[in-house]
């Protein structure tokens, strides 16, 4: 009987293993991680407009986020630009690990001249997330797996 069990458990974790259900959690991953930034992103600019960086942001990275080790007008444009490209990347599955490598940079240059206070709970979440995307990539339901397969032919 304990051997049976065993047996039934061996399946069960190699089915878990496999790419389906791995692709599948990638893909909730990537949307998880992606709309943490998207969110954020979208809060950084004028209500109702497409891409219009609102007068209260500048003002934030120019005090609150000062310590970001660029000029304030160009930290502000390439936060809110990059809010916004690397969460659809992601969601596509599209060039995933670039995508989460560079929304592992801008989490640490916000732990590290931001909020410093903030790695347990949120920042560590924000790096395991993007860790496991750099890690294992974008899974079979992304963009990325159709351009592997034409490239390895």
């Amino acid at each position: 009987m304990t051997t049976a069990l065993l047996r039934q458990y061996d399946r069960g974790v190699a089915w878990l293993a496999g790419r389906l259900p791995e692709s599948m959690m990638l893909l909730f991953v990537r949307i998880a991680f992606a709309g943490i930034f998207w969110r954020s992103g979208r809060s950084k600019l004028v209500e109702g407009s497409w891409f219009t960086i609102s007068d209260t942001t500048y003002e934030l990275f120019r005090t609150e986020y000062a310590g970001v080790p660029l000029p304030p007008e160009l930290a502000t444009v390439t936060a809110a630009g990059a809010e916004h490209l690397f969460p659809v990347l992601l969601v596509l599955g599209l060039f995933t690990r670039l995508s989460a490598i560079a929304l592992l940079v801008m989490t640490m240059v916000i732990q590290i001249f931001v909020y410093p206070e903030a790695w347990w709970p949120v920042h560590s979440l924000w790096v395991a997330l993007a860790l496991v995307l750099i890690l294992r990539g974008g899974g079979l339901f992304s963009l990325d797996a159709p351009l592997a397969r034409r490239v390895r032919q």
